[in-house]
């Protein structure tokens, strides 16, 4: 299956502010929504600095869940200095109490929801960011199966991307008939890549055809899946944050 992304620029400007339908607790973004490639509105939660000029780091969350898995995250980016948004893919739930709106609203248009239907949210969102907030430098950071997207975006927007943070990706699927490997080998901007320490078999292969500066972390316990590892309820977690910020520090 091919992929088109002919998004028009026009739908930046279609975004707006939205009350969200689960409790709003102790979240300091703001939630918005803009149009997809297909017309269907994606929902995100953006979390800005006072600076508007800072880095640009935009979150994908992993299976199942929704742009709840960087509730806890983002502020600590904020703090570190980068502005952010957690973007709900249509493939996607529910976490922490956060459901995924984008996904609710491809199910009531009778759309797919399978991993690779995300990428024309995922294509949104970047384009929204880019072209809309226009941050003078942009980070992609993927959870699973998103991680494994980033990949896919880095080799389509090489020119635009200053790095890619992969946490657990995987050879969940294949992208017109190729494997993530072959889009990681395009990849000019460096990349970091982390998972649970059992999962290393899994991206080892993308990892060695990443031709870009690189680097990686598996933790010394069992570790986690996905974003979800720098959650302060898991244990390490401090050890993976640690890993993050000397990443992110080398691309400043």
């Amino acid at each position: 299956m091919k992929y088109f992304f002919l998004i028009c620029l026009g739908l930046l400007f279609t975004s707006q502010s939205t009350q969200a339908q689960e409790s709003n607790k102790g979240f300091h973004g703001e939630t918005i929504q803009f149009n997809s490639g297909d017309g269907i509105r994606v929902t995100a939660d953006v979390y800005m600095t006072e600076s508007a000029d800072a880095p640009f780091i935009l979150l994908f969350h992993q299976a199942g869940y929704s742009r709840g898995e960087y509730r806890e995250i983002a502020p600590r980016l904020n703090a570190m200095g980068y502005n952010c948004m957690a973007v709900d893919q249509r493939s996607g739930k529910e976490v922490v109490g956060v459901q995924n709106l984008t996904h609710e609203m491809a199910v009531e248009n009778n759309l797919p929801t399978e991993y690779l239907d995300a990428l024309t949210d995922i294509e949104a969102a970047y384009v929204y960011v880019k072209h809309g907030i226009k941050p003078k430098k942009l980070i992609l950071w993927g959870s699973s199966y998103s991680a494994a997207l980033m990949f896919y975006m880095g080799s389509e927007h090489h020119k635009n991307i200053a790095g890619i943070l992969a946490f657990a990706p995987g050879e969940y699927f294949k992208i017109n008939g190729r494997q993530i490997k072959t889009f990681a080998a395009k990849v000019t901007a460096p990349v970091f890549v982390t998972s649970a320490k059992n999962e290393y078999p899994k991206w080892k292969s993308i990892y060695d055809a990443i031709q870009s500066p690189k680097s990686s972390y598996l933790p010394e316990s069992e570790g986690k899946h996905g974003s979800k590892a720098l959650w302060e309820n898991n244990p390490g977690h401090e050890q993976y944050w640690d890993a993050v910020e000397k990443f992110l520090a080398q691309i400043n």
